[in-house]
């Protein structure tokens, strides 16, 4: 009977390509899901009611429902809707995008609005038009209280790319249920990838915390 430790190493080269593949997605998805979600929150705390029913109807939309069926949605119903093909990999970092994007929005407009209205005000008075307000004094300051938000949503959004692999997007999970149907090593190969998912999330929490205690002291 094959080792442990030969499974493991055989099984390695595969899970590592769908690591890079799960890493891949992350990176394009979550800085777009940061840009998604600040203009979303600033939608939510504009002054034009038309932009905060938007902003808000997203989000609810969003937050209302599963993301695997988000998922399904961006890879079989727009397709089959507007008669075109969506690539998986492109499907999967557009479900994952809105959907961080949208908790993200949530985050900038509860932290924007943690701000005293006083600052606002005041800018105001000196001459600073809204937007310089809003981008030179305010933001600044809700950022820093935002950001230990910021790294738990981007936590989330690192585990919740283990559901693309219902598309057929060969990710990390999906390397590891491929390589499993073919060994039927589940408890090395399932503990393989719980260690490597590990390892990039410890990996980037600790890179978010450096960039967290880095930004507070300025």
């Amino acid at each position: 009977m094959t080792s442990s430790l030969q499974v493991i190493l055989d099984a390695l080269p595969m899970l590592m390509k769908g690591a890079l593949i799960t890493f891949k997605i992350v990176i394009i998805s979550l800085p777009i899901a940061f840009l998604v979600g600040l203009i979303t929150g600033l939608m939510n705390v504009s002054s034009s009611k038309l932009l905060r029913v938007i902003a808000s109807s997203y989000v609810d939309i969003i937050r209302g429902t599963p993301l695997l069926v988000q998922v399904f949605f961006e890879y079989f119903g727009i397709p089959a809707f507007l008669d075109i093909r969506i690539p998986a990999e492109t499907a999967g970092i557009i479900a994952i995008s809105l959907n961080a994007g949208a908790y993200i929005a949530e985050i900038f407009r509860g932290g924007i609005n943690s701000i005293n209205r006083g600052q606002m005000e005041a800018a105001r008075s000196l001459g600073l038009s809204k937007w310089l307000t809003m981008r030179l004094v305010i933001l600044p300051q809700a950022i820093r209280r935002m950001i230990p938000a910021f790294v738990n949503q981007f936590i989330v959004s690192i585990k919740d790319t283990s559901l693309l692999s219902v598309i057929g997007i060969n990710e990390l999970t999906q390397s590891g249920e491929i390589i499993i149907s073919a060994n039927y090593r589940a408890f090395e190969i399932w503990g393989v990838v719980g260690v490597i998912y590990f390892i990039i999330i410890y990996a980037l929490s600790r890179l978010a915390r450096v960039f967290e205690r880095r930004y507070a002291s300025k």
